[in-house]
């Protein structure tokens, strides 16, 4: 039965159904039983998987049960031998303090699973990866081996060997003279081939076969000095204690170019007798069956890895997976369950059948024999100062058990008072008929009966209205509760404030029903004033109304009503919320007021009536009536009112003053129309022969006079020459007049003598700079006034040089090369590109944010270069100057960068920007390779505007 939302008098369905009738003590806590996680008698310890460590899992288990290697271990000596301080934990620093550590817990731990990762995180194993569980393996083997010769006790010193390490011999025999050579070489596990096998007995034999050595392969013979036919075999000469023997499964698909699982069966027996493979036939080389190792899954990249490893003490099998230990009966490996895991295919081969003390499996990749011992097993005792550290794991293991026990009883405890709490108060919950009563939020009441989180205080201000009492809205979201269970709420739990049958705000209601009637009246009253609109006022009895406020004076008042409904959701926060949200909500609040109140559209910035009347009209009384009782607040202005005095004077000065700049404007354009036009300017770099001096304004000027002369009534006009930014502080000039004719002409512009005369006449000048041609011997001397100053002019050589290494946010170019093509430094733009193409290129090779100042938009859609004749062409004798600024071509994108990062940074825009993966780019900044990942930008010589060339 669900709860009535609507109805603050339903009390069904909240969350009282848990606590009625009989409870079974175990639902009032979510805590598992400590003593699930004991170790039990005579029981294994697991592991922890850590992700996808299970196979090396399966390894530890392996060796911990090889009882040899664990009692060399326990007799390496310890750094911490002398004990550990009571007050620090343990921490292993070498492998073999790991393994001794990690042992010593799986012998003695009182938990029924340890955390393997501190061993784990010292090998420096990835653990969401699986590796190779043989290559593993191996180099673990080899890790220990290396770390155990160190040690002066030769038990301990030569264990890997004694108890791992075989011999065999690569013999090779010369078919012609019957010499016979041999390397003799170690090996840790034997590697059998199962292609085409079906017994283990198959792949050993197939291990020691005879190799033909003919043809190009043929061997060369020390004893006939020449290549000749031979035959070469492995020989085992000695077997170790423990024999591992990999199966290999994982094996290399060429047409994959992958590695992959043969899932094919292989028989094993449980006795191995190695006699008949070994050279010597003078020992006993009879193998018992120790371990299994499985991989279960298809794929040679996954599955999961198990155990089967025998006590070598009492001879029984066990199933070892991560945490999970399982006993097998009778004494007996049963590997039957394991095979029907993970079929590959519909059309599998079938189970070979197994005859006694045989086994097939077509999941294990590694079979472990052992030594058929005739003397009793060993009996490991865990020395004393890992004893130690392992009780001190065992007590932490106790002391977490009582705290979970501990935890549990308080959780039974409180959940039993609840329970008779909730059964005597729920009885008595509703209100009856004539009787006091309380509301109270239904949220908190759910929060009450919800065993997991003990309830907060009772918090009712979200259900405040702007009057302080309970808003008529929030009804639903209340229950009305009988006033003798508010009291026992509101003193266990405290909260407020309370709110009884005095709380029903009348103020709201009749507020509500004023804006629902004018809600319903709303599409009425809208045909009323349209039709009123129509009719044509006479005489002063009309109001001024502006025609946008009069467009969409129903959805604003449609959306003024919504606001005010919703008038409580703002003066009031939200749960636990604080004054200066309130503040903050209010202010936006007024923000949207301003923007839309209704007739503020024809209100000047004086306040009075706006004198433009193209964006007001005239409207009757009566519909500026109907009008005011959905905006009482609206600024009223009858017909006969007269315009802002003030905005009539300003006017009409401006009208004036419009007047007198398109009069400057025309008068400074007819007396310096070359410089206006761009025409016919002198150059520095070929002096012309008609004057022996020029004049220099800055370039900023002449930009800023320009657009004043193009749009006298939009551009202020310009009445100074600021000459004093081409000085230095002391008045010396900052440019050479070398740099003049090349990098710095942008700064500058050249006049002319009878120009000067002029614009003295026009303009107030600051500082005249002058530049003089003397004609000599030697030839034709250039001097400026005022004078250069050198320290200054070397100070701003130097500033421009370390903004050029020091930049932020500068543009670079990176134009990809295609089929070796270099692009030309001042290779021209792409001019007629297709719509959606310049669209394109203007999204990708613009930084975010530019407008492009070499292109405008044309009507038809093509891309068309913008002239901008004083920034890119100069009249020259020789011919036309480019512009320095760098202008992209088809197939270049410009990237935002800085100077401190890095190659490998701007690699990876790259990669974003044209899908090449970094390794792939190889980049060159005017021939010169870039390929220092860590260096910075700028110490690659990387400046603003580069174009950098990608292949």
């Amino acid at each position: 039965r669900r709860n009535c939302r609507g109805n603050p008098n339903c009390l069904v369905g909240i969350g009282e159904h848990a606590w009625l009738g009989e409870i079974d003590e175990n639902s009032f806590h979510n805590i598992d039983d400590p003593n699930c996680e004991r170790r039990k008698k005579n029981a294994f310890v697991g592991l922890t998987n850590l992700g996808a460590t299970c196979y090396v899992n399966t390894f530890l288990q392996m060796w911990f049960l090889n009882l040899e290697l664990r009692q060399a271990l326990y007799l390496c000596p310890s750094a911490c031998g002398d004990g550990v301080p009571k007050d620090t934990d343990y921490e292993p620093q070498t492998i073999c303090e790991h393994l001794q550590y990690l042992f010593a817990l799986l012998q003695n731990s009182k938990r029924r699973y340890i955390d393997p990762s501190a061993f784990v995180k010292a090998l420096g194993l990835d653990t969401g990866q699986q590796q190779d569980a043989q290559e593993f393996s191996k180099l673990f083997m080899s890790l220990l081996e290396d770390t155990l010769s160190k040690q002066k006790n030769p038990d301990v010193r030569n264990i890997v060997q004694k108890q791992f390490c075989g011999e065999y011999a690569y013999v090779t025999v010369c078919n012609q003279c019957g010499r016979e050579s041999k390397l003799v070489s170690k090996f840790y596990e034997l590697e059998l081939n199962i292609q085409g096998h079906k017994q283990l007995t198959d792949c050993i034999t197939e291990f020691l076969k005879e190799e033909k050595l003919e043809g190009d392969n043929r061997y060369f013979c020390e004893t006939c000095q020449s290549k000749q036919n031979a035959t070469r075999k492995i020989r085992l000469l000695s077997l170790p204690c423990t024999l591992n023997l990999q199966l290999m499964r994982f094996v290399f698909d060429r047409q994959t170019g992958h590695k992959k699982k043969l899932n094919t069966y292989i028989g094993f027996s449980e006795l191995l007798d190695m006699e008949p493979f070994m050279e010597q036939k003078n020992g006993v080389y009879v193998y018992e069956l120790s371990a299994v190792l499985i991989h279960r899954g298809v794929s040679a990249y996954s599955g999961h890895y198990i155990a089967h490893v025998k006590d070598p003490q009492t001879g029984e099998w066990y199933k070892f997976n991560d945490e999970d230990i399982e006993k097998m009966e009778g004494k007996k490996l049963q590997l039957g369950i394991e095979e029907d895991l993970a079929e590959p295919s519909k059309s599998q081969t079938r189970k070979p059948k197994c005859g006694k003390g045989t086994h097939c499996s077509r999941n294990a990749y590694m079979l472990v024999y052992r030594l058929q011992a005739r003397e009793k097993s060993l009996t490991v005792q865990v020395p004393a100062f890992l004893q130690e550290l392992v009780e001190r794991d065992n007590c932490k293991f106790e002391e977490w058990c009582n705290e979970m026990a501990e935890m549990r009883k308080q959780s039974v405890a409180r959940g039993k008072i609840k329970h008779e709490e909730v059964k005597e108060l729920y009885q008595r919950l509703p209100a009856e008929a004539g009787s006091p009563y309380d509301f109270i939020s239904l949220e908190w009441l759910q929060k009450w009966l919800d065993e997991s989180t003990p309830p907060k205080p009772i918090d009712n201000t979200a259900c405040l209205c702007s009057h302080g009492k309970l808003h008529p809205d929030k009804i639903s979201l209340m229950k009305r509760i009988s006033e003798y269970v508010a009291d026992f709420f509101y003193r266990r739990y405290g909260g407020g404030p309370r709110l009884n049958v005095k709380a029903l705000c009348k103020d709201c209601v009749v507020e509500r029903c004023r804006i629902l009637r004018l809600k319903n009246q709303l599409n009425e009253d809208y045909k009323t004033v349209t039709n009123l609109l129509k009719m044509t006022v006479k005489g002063t009895d009309g109001f001024w109304v502006g025609k946008a406020s009069l467009r969409s004076w129903r959805q604003l008042a449609l959306e003024q009503l919504n606001e005010q409904d919703e008038d409580a959701e703002h003066s009031n926060g939200k749960m636990n919320g604080n004054a200066q949200n309130k503040d903050e909500s209010n202010e936006e609040k007024r923000e949207e007021e301003e923007e839309l109140n209704f007739n503020e559209d024809i209100v000047c910035p004086h306040g009075d009536l706006c004198i433009s009347e193209n964006e007001r009209r005239v409207v009757s009384k009566e519909a500026w009536e109907k009008l005011k009782q959905y905006f009482p607040k609206a600024p009223e202005f009858p017909n006969n009112k007269e315009c802002c005095s003030q905005c009539k004077i300003l006017e009409r000065e401006g009208e004036e003053n419009e007047a007198l700049h398109k009069m400057m404007a025309s008068e400074q354009k007819t007396s310096l129309q070359n410089l206006f036009h761009d025409k016919c300017r002198p150059c520095l770099g070929s002096w012309p022969q008609e004057t022996d001096e020029l004049y220099i304004v800055s370039q900023f000027f002449v930009e800023e006079w320009r657009k004043f002369v193009r749009r006298p009534t939009r551009c202020s006009p310009v009445s100074s020459i600021a000459n004093s930014v081409l000085l230095c502080p002391h008045g010396g000039l900052m440019f050479t007049f070398a740099s003049m004719t090349k990098e710095d002409s942008k700064h500058i512009a050249l006049i002319w003598p009878s120009e000067w005369e002029r614009i003295q006449k026009l303009f107030v000048v600051d500082h005249v700079i002058k530049i003089t041609r003397t004609q000599t011997a030697e030839g034709a001397r250039y001097a400026s006034e005022p004078q250069l100053c050198p320290e200054c002019r070397e100070g701003l050589l130097c500033q421009q040089q370390r903004d050029l290494r020091e930049y932020t946010q500068a543009t670079i170019y990176i134009h990809k090369v295609v089929d070796n093509k270099k692009v030309m430094k001042d290779a021209a733009p792409e001019l007629n590109v297709s719509s959606s193409e310049a669209e394109e290129e203007r999204e990708e090779n613009k930084p975010e944010g530019e407008q492009d100042p070499d292109f405008n938009q044309a009507n038809g859609g093509t891309k068309r270069q913008k002239l901008s004749h004083q920034s890119y062409i100069t009249y020259q004798k020789q011919g036309i100057r480019r512009s320095t600024r760098h202008r992209k071509v088809r197939g270049e994108k410009a990237l935002l960068v800085s100077a401190n990062q890095t190659l490998k940074e701007l690699k990876i825009q790259i990669m974003h920007a044209f899908s090449v993966a970094p390794f792939d780019q190889n980049l060159s900044l005017d021939g010169k390779i870039l390929s220092d990942d860590t260096a910075t930008l700028g110490s690659l010589g990387v400046i603003p505007e580069s174009v950098i060339l990608l292949k």
